[in-house]
């Protein structure tokens, strides 16, 4: 089964070609980079912690307890779907906008709202938990002063060892804007 949020197509092949929007079909919505390490070792560890609820609820459902086999699986697939979720969580592009997908809620910011994207040094929460640090982000400033929370950041689970990464996403994600922002 293809996981499209998985992939950054063709965005960081070694034999792509030096461009800044590689993608064929700028309608669909993009993350222009790969998910780090700390997502996917999360999102890891989450499935393999929904693995051993299925067993037991196997277990559980071979002893004959229904209601306990039902809570089992429910609780699995409430994991799966946190799993999913936490691989989802990034920014994303398309002729349409930006999107900030975090976990429990989504922000688009349409292109034509958007007055900049850029680059800043700020305080950043690391890994994101309330403790901040300082470092980089990626943020959006909309025409009407609405405050919209930092794209990337330099310590999040996509970036925290990968600062080449981090530049690379940023730049990406700024040259969308440059292509489909109207001053």
């Amino acid at each position: 089964m293809p996981l499209p949020f998985l992939t950054a197509d063709r965005a960081f092949d070694a034999s792509a070609e030096d461009i800044a929007l590689p993608f064929d079909d700028h309608d669909d919505w993009r993350r222009p980079y790969r998910p780090g390490p700390w997502r996917v070792a999360a999102a890891a560890f989450l499935l393999l912690f929904a693995s051993f609820i299925l067993f037991a609820g196997m277990i559980i459902a071979f002893a004959g307890a229904v209601p306990g086999t039902a809570v089992c699986l429910g609780l699995a697939l409430v994991v799966i779907a946190c799993a999913l979720r936490l691989l989802r969580v990034g920014a994303w592009v398309s002729r349409h906008g930006v999107r900030r997908v975090g976990f429990i809620t989504t922000t688009t910011v349409p292109w034509d709202q958007v007055a900049a994207v850029r680059t800043v040094q700020q305080p950043v929460k690391w890994l994101g938990f309330p403790r901040t640090v300082q470092g980089q982000a990626l943020i959006v400033v909309r025409r009407g002063g609405e405050a919209v929370p930092p794209l990337l950041t330099d310590s999040n689970a996509d970036f925290l060892t990968r600062g080449e990464a981090f530049d690379r996403a940023a730049d990406t994600v700024e040259a969308w804007g440059d292509e489909y922002r109207r001053d």
